[in-house]
């Protein structure tokens, strides 16, 4: 993976849109973490080079955004919005009219989980479940990585290492201090190529830069996951992590102001594996959000293509130079 040039970049980023201006004016949410930055650059960088838009990006983060579409009417597009953090006011605001979610912006959403790395599970097969761990700790050299205190994960995590008894299999129960030494401790151990057994979620940076199997929980089971949701649940139990619904809404008045750019919307999502791997991308290249949405238009022209307009894809593509 190469870094654009400086000089690539600014044609890319300050070249007059082609498109027509009937578009108008658009205003996006940009959420305060890496993914939604990627998201909302891609978003606007096509909104203005394939559809013409006037885009006005408003910094934000999930609760304040709901609370303004409710209040204001704005921002138009709301990006990368998780639905488990946005909670019953949002839903309030679909039952209202108000907004409407588009798609999933990631597919198959936020994922987290147990992992190993995938050398480790094609050394030992019987590692990708919980059960084959548990009858060979020694192979993850006895322990589990944990999430730090504090953390959602680790109330549910401590549920299921509860649920499955866990430690009584020989393995030590290791709690981080900070999401820094959790993802330090995965990079160490992949490096040397050594075991590595805990939790981790996506998309993040590690999860692109490292080869990870997810290890085998069993079955999901809804009602099991709600209650080890809870700190200390009486009645702990195993289930396997959900997906995460990660969104793309949009106000019903922008909807009938802008259909063509509506149906882009609903078109462009990412599964989260290449989200990831852009996220290490930036990281490894020192990028900008920016240079990561051209790096990803220059990059997977046979996905973002697919989003698009027939005139709004040759524009795009005469811009980018493909």
């Amino acid at each position: 993976m190469r870094k654009l040039s400086s000089a690539a970049l600014l044609c890319a980023l300050s070249v007059p849109s082609l498109a027509s201006a009937d578009c108008g004016e658009v205003s996006i949410t940009e959420m305060n973490w890496a993914s939604n930055t990627v998201v909302t650059s891609v978003a606007k960088f096509v909104m203005e080079q394939g559809y013409g838009c006037d885009v006005t990006v408003v910094p934000s983060d999930t609760v304040p955004a709901v609370t303004s579409v409710a209040e204001n009417g704005e921002p138009d597009v709301v990006t990368e919005l998780w639905l488990n953090s946005a909670g019953e006011a949002y839903l309030r605001l679909e039952e209202q009219g108000k907004i409407e979610r588009l798609t999933k912006v990631l597919r198959p959403g936020g994922v987290e989980g147990w992992w190993i790395p995938t050398y480790l599970a094609e050394k030992h097969p019987e590692l990708k479940t919980i059960e084959g761990i548990m009858a060979n700790p020694e192979l993850v050299e006895g322990r589990f990585n944990n999430c730090p205190d504090g953390w959602g994960c680790r109330v549910v995590n401590d549920n299921l290492i509860e649920a499955l008894d866990l430690e009584a299999s020989g393995l030590e129960v290791f709690n981080h201090g900070s999401g820094e030494t959790l993802a330090s401790s995965m990079a160490s151990a992949v490096q040397k190529e050594e075991p590595w057994f805990g939790y981790y979620w996506g998309p993040t940076v590690p999860l692109g830069k490292f080869d990870m199997t997810r290890v085998e929980l069993g079955e999901y089971k809804p009602d099991v996951h709600t209650r080890n949701q809870t700190q200390d649940a009486d009645n702990p139990g195993v289930s396997e992590f959900p997906a995460a619904t990660v969104l793309t809404s949009i106000t019903t008045d922008f909807r009938e102001r802008e259909p063509e750019v509506a149906a882009m919307l609903a078109e462009l999502s990412f599964e989260t594996s290449t989200m990831s791997s852009l996220l290490a991308w930036m990281d490894k290249n020192n990028a900008t959000a920016e240079e990561a949405a051209v790096y990803y238009l220059s990059n997977y022209g046979d996905r973002w293509s697919q989003w698009l307009s027939e005139d709004a894809r040759a524009r795009l593509s005469r811009v980018l130079g493909n």
